[in-house]
């Protein structure tokens, strides 16, 4: 599918990693170290290396929110106190295997109604309207696999993980990845249409700033 062409813009949005310490997600994400010995995790607004560990891998949503207020809002709550907030919302539930989540239409209410931005749930969004999006200030969290950061020429499946758009350009698009890779796929990070088009799930939630 073509992207229509259109002028490049990309948003000065900061950067938030799921991780308290970007610099170390590649060991993380290899094994070489457990997120639990990261030594920034109390800034995560967690009560302990355990807690931060769990909830680390699960929260790329939450990180996507964090860079949004710190872009509209210029406030970064902790990712555990937005992660609370989420559960509460019913963004997110646990079960005893783990989490389900992000669920995007109770995720779009509270992010409404906590913080007053827009958001509008888009369980179909096509990779099209993604460019007019960006360029009309919004900022959309995007449904990919997370091979994203590294691209795979052949990821299992897509969806699974979520990045916020910041920018698009007629053969990229500019995105701050959560769990991306320091100096490389982390923030501002150039993907090209059509790797994009391998990852990509097709939905995600738009947020905008209240007209």
């Amino acid at each position: 599918m073509a992207t229509s062409r259109t002028s490049a813009r990309v948003h000065p949005v900061p950067y938030h990693s799921q991780w308290a310490s970007p610099e170390l997600v590649p060991a993380i994400l290899s094994g070489a170290m457990s997120a639990a010995e990261d030594p920034r995790w109390s800034a995560y607004g967690a009560r302990s290396p355990e807690e931060y560990a769990w909830w680390s891998w699960r929260l790329c949503g939450v990180a996507c929110l964090r860079m949004a207020l710190a872009y509209w809002r210029d406030a970064a709550p902790t990712a555990m106190e937005l992660a609370a907030e989420c559960l509460e919302a019913g963004a997110y539930v646990r079960h005893d295997e783990g989490l389900h989540g992000l669920v995007y239409a109770p995720f779009a209410a509270y992010v409404e109604r906590r913080w007053g931005l827009t958001a509008q749930s888009r369980p179909d969004l096509p990779r099209s309207e993604i460019p007019g999006l960006v360029a009309a200030g919004r900022l959309p969290l995007l449904s990919v696999h997370p091979s994203i950061r590294d691209a795979d020429p052949r990821p299992p499946h897509r969806g699974g993980h979520l990045v916020l758009a910041v920018g698009s350009t007629d053969d990229h698009l500019v995105v701050h990845n959560p769990s991306g890779l320091p100096a490389h796929s982390q923030e501002f990070a150039r993907v090209p249409w059509e790797t994009f088009d391998r990852v990509y799930a097709g939905r995600g939630v738009v947020l905008g700033p209240r007209p």
